[in-house]
């Protein structure tokens, strides 16, 4: 990971609130998801935090977070600040707003999370930062592999047994 710092501070360890601005990030959207635009401040990656991950997201009015998605390695959590979301957590959807908390131990239950409101939602995204992550998009049948700061989408079909019955397929491995 990079060890980005913000221009102009003084102790590489905080990020002072009218300084922010000056954070790496910005918008991005996620590729499996038109309807996703997240504006971005990576906190932890500005302070040289590498094992740990923690981001400040705002997701506009009308806009949605990622895609929905299940990591198998990393555990997650979300803390909303301002503005209202509908959070998709397995097979239910529930609103949250100020103060909610999401946690979501890995292998996690698939989750996602939207804004269908008229104002901005802000929230506190965070967990760990592995050399090695597999999150599954159930509804895209993909899943992603990442390994250090590389990643590829893969098939989820692609993912079976290692080993299998001896006369049965041997050419498999």
């Amino acid at each position: 990971m990079s060890s980005e710092k913000p221009e102009g501070g003084t102790n590489p360890h905080l990020i002072r609130a009218n300084d922010r601005a000056k954070v790496p990030g910005g918008p991005v959207s996620h590729p499996l998801n038109p309807r996703s635009e997240v504006h971005c401040t990576l906190l932890s990656r500005a302070t040289g935090l590498s094992r740990v991950g923690v981001n400040l997201l705002r997701v506009p009015p009308g806009k949605e977070s990622f895609a929905y998605h299940r990591h198998e390695c990393e555990e997650e959590f979300l803390y909303i600040l301002s503005g209202r979301g509908v959070a998709e957590i397995g097979d239910e959807e529930v609103e949250v707003g100020p103060g909610d908390f999401l946690g979501f131990p890995a292998p996690s239950v698939a989750h996602h999370l939207r804004n269908p409101f008229d104002e901005e939602l802000v929230y506190l995204s965070g967990g760990e930062s592995k050399q090695l992550e597999v999150a599954d998009f159930p509804r895209h049948g993909k899943s992603l592999v990442r390994r250090g700061e590389k990643m590829a989408f893969v098939e989820s079909s692609a993912f079976g047994g290692l080993w299998v019955e001896k006369g049965k397929d041997e050419g498999a491995t």
